[in-house]
């Protein structure tokens, strides 16, 4: 058995069981992936993967839980190979984050901006997609961190920190009705057609659960998974904009007025995930308490040594997030 051809079969189903894409991603020849997969196989006495000619159809039972002791395996690699880098190069290396529109845009800038300056030695590259996309980049260990606020049951493999709490607001043309009120209601917002977020994205539940809760259906004619989208089609009178208070801009946005909605919607809590069993090396810490000063190095290791996302949140419970 070898690492190479445990790497194949963690490869060949994150690439939905296409044995040339894995080849192509992997600078290698469809034929040597299919020959030690066949090796391995052989070696195990069980089958991996199911076939139909040459093509591979399905992933056996046994080859469901040969692969994820398989992709354990790889993570406990590059752990090494993390310890190793940590010792001679503490502060040399790469960091990957997985998140959404929202927070690359609003959140993170000034955060990545001082850790650069403070590593300038660490390469950062920031991927951009859905809460199921975000998870799953980390889960196949081509992000290390995950930071997202919906669907956090996809997360279930990661350890999962809370980082702050964050509202709403209302976003109108300064011609609109709603403009000149000082308070608004569900029932306010709920007259006007409304352009928000794709569902399952930046806290878009929360809207719906405040609409069903009045007894209301937004009537919502426009989604996006970007603020800045959903405020170009406000600016176009598609319709009322709903979307997260940090993502106003106060230099760009002043021909737009923004409306309080912490009252209507519940907050939503934004976290950062990574890995069970990931070393996390020095200025991975560090990114993390930029991010959240809560998230020290000692809450961290603490939160790591607990057997479920429900303790970590338990462990929070007592910890007052920021609100942004």
């Amino acid at each position: 058995m070898k690492l190479q051809q445990l790497r194949y079969i963690v490869e060949v189903l994150n690439h939905s069981l296409n044995v040339s894409a894995t080849a192509e991603s992997l600078y290698t020849s469809q034929p040597g992936i299919s020959k030690q997969v066949r090796m391995l196989e052989d070696e195990l006495g069980v089958q991996i993967f199911e076939r139909s000619g040459k093509h591979l159809t399905q992933v056996t039972p046994a080859g469901k839980d040969i692969i994820r002791i398989a992709s354990e395996i790889l993570g406990k690699v590059e752990s090494i190979k993390s310890v190793a880098s940590q010792h001679t190069h503490p502060d040399e290396g790469t960091l990957n984050i997985s998140t959404t529109h929202t927070q690359a845009r609003y959140a993170l800038p000034d955060v990545i901006k001082g850790f650069i300056k403070r590593y300038p030695k660490v390469s950062l590259h920031m991927h951009q997609g859905t809460p199921a996309q975000i998870s799953e980049a980390v889960a196949k260990g081509t992000a290390d961190f995950a930071i997202a606020t919906e669907a956090l049951h996809l997360y279930h493999d990661l350890v999962m920190l809370p980082c702050y709490h964050w509202n709403r607001s209302v976003v109108v043309p300064k011609t609109h009705p709603l403009a000149s009120k000082k308070r608004i209601t569900v029932e306010d917002v709920a007259q006007y057609s409304l352009v928000t977020y794709v569902f399952g994205f930046t806290g878009r539940s929360e809207l719906d659960a405040a609409f069903n809760a009045a007894g209301l259906t937004p009537k919502i004619v426009f989604t996006a998974t970007d603020a800045d989208v959903i405020k170009t089609y406000v600016r176009l009178g598609i319709g009322v904009g709903v979307i997260a208070t940090m993502a106003i801009d106060k230099v760009q946005d002043t021909d737009l007025v923004a409306l309080d909605a912490s009252h209507l919607f519940e907050s939503s809590t934004t976290s950062i995930g990574f890995r069970k069993g990931t070393f996390l090396r020095g200025y991975m810490y560090d990114f993390m308490e930029r991010f959240a000063p809560h998230l020290t190095r000692d809450v961290v290791d603490k939160a790591i040594m607990l057997k479920s996302n429900i303790e970590v949140e338990n462990m929070f419970k007592d910890i007052e997030l920021p609100l942004k």
